[in-house]
């Protein structure tokens, strides 16, 4: 792996993967600032490739489809990403469109954008399982940008004008630092050579607050027409920039992220028949992170299930995990790490979001590293500080 820094000051890297046909690049910009409206940044992300100065959408679609170049942006809660593959021959073209995209976006299409930004989150709600995960983040971030969940941006999203959308992206733009990680088998001077006139990489860090600290509270939506309760019980714990984080990741692995094999599924849905979906997940953002814990069940088992949460809460909290359960749990994270980096896509895009997220390109190999050295104590002591009393609870039942 190369590291370099563009003209601008981007700082990038580029993994060379010979005879590999298709060409990975991410590029991530920071967000220094919270949105000013819950929706503003949705539309901005959705707009991007809705037309440039010298494309129209239509054209700008036909182009990426008639040679095969998948490229999209994302918005996430800490940053924008721009991210493409393409086929090698086509690498200088698929430059070429992701400058125009960054430095000309016209913004034409905001109205019909954001009436079809409302229509899709207002389908996506009728989900009872959508709609008690919406419940859940505009509960645990209360007041918070991270809490800006779909029901939020449906109820502040007409504040948003075309004029604060282009403001955002102008600020965006023109002050964050940037991270690009391109992986394949191409010249990788390229890169210069296109983006150079994208604006400076700024040494800004995200201005974002961090969440207050929760109490414990409860909330329920009655949704008439459900056929299931939906059950999420959670807390804010460390992020991926704190010590802790390979820990919460194997406590995850072991309460509930490795299917089969994983506590929650084999008591409660093996053993007790509660449900068919139980899970845990850890969700890091920059300035925070959350574990949750998951399961649709009938709605007689509600206070059954909250209890089987305690159970296995308790359990991991009181007795220390077994040398074996605990290496298989590091063999699950790790196997699971190459799974998700198999392709010059996603080595791109996990190198650029480690780098977005203050950490080295190759983060990931330091984190095998410290995966292998957790120990079952550990395991223990992580969830006695983090699994306290101080949760959220939310329900949605018919």
């Amino acid at each position: 792996m190369r590291e370099f820094i563009l003209n601008n000051k981007i700082k990038a890297c580029f993994k060379q993967n010979k005879n590999t046909p298709r060409i990975g690049l991410t590029l991530n910009f920071l967000i220094e600032n919270a949105e000013k409206y819950a929706g503003e940044y949705s539309l901005m992300n959705r707009l991007l490739l809705k037309g440039t100065s010298k494309y129209t959408s239509e054209e700008l679609a036909s182009i990426l489809d008639e040679n095969a170049i998948e490229l999209y942006t994302e918005m996430k809660s800490d940053y924008l990403k721009f991210k493409f593959v393409c086929l090698n021959e086509d690498f200088e073209l698929a430059l070429s469109i992701l400058k125009e995209i960054i430095m000309n976006p016209t913004f034409d299409e905001f109205d019909k954008e954001k009436i079809k930004l409302k229509g899709e989150l207002t389908a996506e709600l009728d989900s009872a399982k959508v709609k008690v995960s919406d419940l859940f983040t505009k509960t645990i971030y209360k007041n918070h940008y991270y809490g800006h969940s779909y029901t939020e941006i449906l109820a502040n999203v007409d504040n948003v004008t075309k004029e604060d959308v282009i403001n955002s992206y102008t600020q965006i733009l023109n002050n964050s630092k940037k991270s690009l990680a391109l992986v394949g088998d191409v010249d990788y001077t390229l890169v210069e050579k296109y983006l150079a006139d994208i604006p400076e990489s700024k040494d800004v860090e995200s201005r974002i607050s961090e969440p207050t600290k929760i109490k414990n509270e409860y909330v329920e939506i009655i949704k008439e027409d459900a056929n299931q309760a939906q059950i999420l019980q959670g807390w804010l714990v460390p992020t991926i920039r704190e010590k802790d984080y390979p820990v919460i990741m194997l406590l995850n692995v072991i309460l509930g992220a490795s299917g089969l094999s994983s506590r929650l599924f084999l008591e409660l849905r093996e053993k007790k028949g509660l449900a068919y979906t139980v899970r845990s997940a850890y969700e890091t953002h920059l300035k925070s992170a959350v574990f949750s814990i998951y399961i649709g069940t009938e709605p007689s088992n509600i206070e059954t299930s909250i209890q089987g949460f305690k159970e296995e809460i308790e359990k991991i909290k009181n007795v220390l995990v077994s040398e074996e359960e605990l290496h298989n749990a590091k063999n699950n994270l790790i196997g699971k790490q190459q799974f998700i980096s198999e392709t010059n896509s996603q080595q791109a895009n996990i190198m650029a979001y480690y780098s977005i997220m203050g950490k080295p390109f190759n983060y990931r190999d330091e984190i095998v590293k410290k995966l292998w050295e957790v120990t079952p104590e550990q395991i223990k002591e992580c969830a006695n500080r983090y699994f306290t009393e101080d949760f959220i609870l939310a329900i949605i039942k018919p």
